[in-house]
């Protein structure tokens, strides 16, 4: 266990009571980093607990295990700090990895921290793109739209050492504005974890747990059902999203995906392409001849995981037929 660890086994382990002065004692950075590290613990075995603990041992000898996560540590929180601190504790260590706003933002997708910056005072944003690394700074700026982006370019060149104040107060800004909103929008759904989870099973494995998942909560199956992704509802895919992860896969993966297709998705992907190509691919997919499901399986995974990379870039819109995003022309 790490030193950090370490420390949040034990602050769990003394509870609210034992542990209030301490937390009293620390800063904020640090009360953020302890609770950072509460919150990812798991679950931490009473033995392992007394080995490190000597000093605690007839305290935590009674505990049991216990178990660190995002739930307990709130919880634990609220008992000796004001709401509102807890709150934005909570918010940023739910929010992306980091021990300072500059290490965070680093961990922000460079199209979500564009769509924000867009909004900001160039100035505001050649302060942003001069505290984090180059390589994410480049890859914000080329998302920005070009005019701006080049005058922040510009801001940047001219900029002169940025004073504390100012620093403080952009840092402030992002922490208040951008980054708790960000950690309250990322928070998932358990049925969206598990439609993720579920759409990485092959097709048997999917189908028993969603009928099983049915026959003890029908309303959750159904919700997971809406939640999930599969290679059919690549058919909701306009020809400009086709074209564009056409060039995006392999060729060989595609067609051993379109055996186990529908004839409409099929239809799809063939008009998408030259009649030459698609000639080709047929004649390919027929000289195959019987293949596994596990196969099929394996290649529509990899191509749907593609067409999401691709989506999550912004290159083609996904809309799920089984969803109100739905696109009508």
């Amino acid at each position: 266990m790490s030193s950090s660890d370490r420390a949040a086994a034990l602050m769990l382990a003394l509870g609210d009571d034992h542990g209030r002065i301490i937390w009293n004692l620390l800063d904020d950075e640090e009360v953020k980093e302890l609770s950072l590290a509460m919150s990812s613990l798991g679950t931490v075995d009473a033995k392992v607990i007394e080995e490190l603990f000597l000093d605690f041992a007839n305290n935590v000898s009674s505990v049991g295990t216990m178990t660190g996560n995002f739930d307990n540590t709130e919880r634990l929180l609220s008992k000796m700090l004001p709401k509102d601190k807890v709150t934005q504790i909570m918010e940023e260590i739910r929010g992306p990895a980091g021990r300072t706003m500059w290490d965070k933002l680093g961990n922000v997708n460079e199209v979500v921290l564009a769509t924000y910056l867009k909004n900001e005072y160039p100035q505001t944003v050649a302060v942003v793109l001069s505290k984090i690394k180059p390589e994410h700074a480049a890859a914000v700026l080329s998302v920005l739209p070009d005019d701006f982006a080049m005058e922040v370019i510009m801001r940047m060149l001219r900029m002169e050492p940025v004073q504390k104040d100012i620093l403080d107060k952009v840092e402030q800004t992002l922490r208040t504005e951008f980054m708790n909103n960000l950690a309250r929008t990322s928070r998932k759904d358990s049925h969206e974890t598990i439609a993720e989870i579920f759409n990485f099973l092959d097709r048997s494995s999917e189908t028993r747990f969603l009928t099983a998942l049915e026959d003890r909560n029908r309303e959750s199956a159904e919700r997971v059902r809406a939640l999930m992704f599969t290679f059919d509802d690549l058919q909701s895919l306009d020809s400009t999203g086709v074209q564009t992860l056409l060039r995006s896969i392999d060729k060989d993966r595609l067609g051993l995906a379109l055996k186990g297709a529908s004839e409409k998705l099929r239809d799809i992907f063939f008009s998408n392409m030259s009649e030459r190509a698609a000639k080709i691919l047929k004649e390919d997919m027929e000289a195959m001849g019987p293949v596994r499901l596990k196969d099929v399986d394996e290649a529509q995974m990899e191509i749907v995981n593609v067409a999401k990379d691709l989506a999550d870039a912004g290159e083609i819109v996904l809309a799920d037929n089984k969803s109100e995003d739905e696109l009508i022309y």
